[in-house]
């Protein structure tokens, strides 16, 4: 197969009825049998830019087992529209050596630069008043070991920020709504917010792990970065109570916990704990709503059907988006001549 790794298309590229014959990330595969009894291969490739659900039908247990996840593979095949949505045909694959790849193409990074991101985040923990939950923070700070993993850690494996630096784009887009909405609810404790912002889902660098592909640890199946969060804030409170001397009041890290334990809202979405305090339910509709907008800026900007006004099927979101509603302003016909308030 002839290579053409000097024109590669990524897969925000793709579009329907291209011819396919360059090398791809194989973040999945799975061995299947049709209902005639014949195997196939269904995968998931990718790139730096996004992944594709592949086929390559007619397949081997041989070729299955040449196939490595986590390696690369040259595909030669077509892509084609299934119900809304784009997938690759694979005619022919070969393994492909990493040495003959160029990293960057397969690596998903944060657009934003993350020490950035990282010292903007802590500029707004710094409002946090509470001495012991300021004490607290500051353990989670100083852990150098956890805070690398931190800023390397996707925010979830395919859902939304699913790359390199993730996880601290999507804390700090959670603590900025945080901010800007606190001064609407006065009643609302902005300690206390600030903090489960933080503290939220900074397990997920234990509960995710990968170089080239994102996955869920054994620890993170087994236990999950809710449970795990919750548990750090019990271990830096004892640390903190025995750097002062004096017992952590336990009221807080039990508000702490349940924030954390109650973040998903409901039972079906992995929260061990419903919201039964103010707070919880803050931080909930916060963390949801940055997500949905990462997943649907995302979709709307990595579309490629151009020539669409909707998106294929989204199916986190349960629906196909409108591309243009950000183009509103086009669409006015008003001369700009009528400035005035709307009132007068």
């Amino acid at each position: 197969m002839a290579g053409m790794e000097n024109q590669r298309l990524f897969v925000t590229d793709l579009a329907s009825g291209m011819a396919i014959d360059q090398v791809f990330l194989v973040r999945a595969k799975d061995l299947r049998t049709t209902k005639g009894g014949d195997l196939y291969i269904s995968a998931t490739l990718g790139d730096s830019s996004g992944s594709i659900p592949a086929r390559m039908w007619q397949a081997s247990e041989a070729i299955f087992n040449s196939i490595a996840t986590e390696g690369f593979l040259h595909v030669k095949g077509r892509v084609e529209d299934y119900r809304g949505s784009l997938q690759m045909v694979i005619d022919a694959c070969r393994p492909w050596s990493a040495e003959k790849v160029d990293m960057a193409d397969f690596l998903s990074v944060s657009p934003h630069d993350i020490e950035k991101m990282w010292s903007e985040l802590l500029e707004i923990m710094r409002e946090i008043k509470n001495p012991h939950l300021r004490r607290l923070i500051k353990k989670f700070v100083e852990d150098k070991q956890l805070v690398a993993a931190f800023k390397h850690s996707p925010a979830a494996v395919q859902m939304h920020h699913a790359y390199i630096g993730g996880l601290c784009e999507h804390t700090l887009g959670v603590a900025r709504a945080a901010k800007a909405l606190l001064p609407l609810y006065p009643q609302l404790n902005s300690d206390l917010v600030y903090a489960s912002v933080f503290l939220h889902d900074i397990a997920k660098s234990a509960e995710l792990g990968g170089g080239l592909n994102f996955h869920y640890t054994d620890r993170g199946q087994l236990v999950g970065h809710i449970v795990i969060a919750a548990n750090w804030v019990q271990e830096k409170a004892r640390l903190v109570s025995e750097e002062m001397g004096e017992p952590f009041p336990q009221r807080i890290i039990d508000l702490l916990q349940h924030i954390i334990l109650a973040h998903h809202g409901e039972h079906e979405y992995g929260s061990p704990k419903l919201p039964a305090v103010p707070e919880a339910f803050f931080l909930h509709y916060l963390d949801n709503l940055d997500a949905k907008m990462w997943m649907t800026a995302n979709a709307i900007a990595s579309d490629p059907d151009h020539d669409s006004n909707f998106t294929g099927y989204i199916r986190p979101l349960e629906t196909r988006l409108y591309k243009h509603s950000g183009d509103l302003d086009a669409l006015a016909t008003d001369d700009g001549s009528h400035t005035g308030s709307l009132f007068e």
